[in-house]
């Protein structure tokens, strides 16, 4: 008996979750209305917004994992483009 009502507090819990989920994926949730346009198109919405910084950040990576490359272009860090 004890079991059961594991397993329906399970399936229970499973089906709310499955109904939130659904209930995030329709279309209307996603789409951007014009006037919420402008926001997206701001500059700090650009990731390459400062050039040092990414700079920076590149060359940390670099010295950290001992590979190059890959970024923006084909090809992976071991220098085969």
């Amino acid at each position: 008996m004890r079991g059961l009502r594991i397993r329906l507090a399970l399936l229970a819990a499973l089906g709310a979750a499955a109904l939130l989920q659904g209930g995030c994926s329709t279309a209307s949730a996603v789409r951007v209305q014009p006037w919420e346009r402008g926001n997206l198109a701001d500059v700090t919405m650009n990731p390459d917004r400062d050039p040092l910084g990414a700079t920076m950040t590149e060359h940390v990576y670099f010295s950290r994992e001992a590979s190059s490359g890959g970024k923006g272009v084909g090809g992976s860090g071991c220098g085969c483009n």
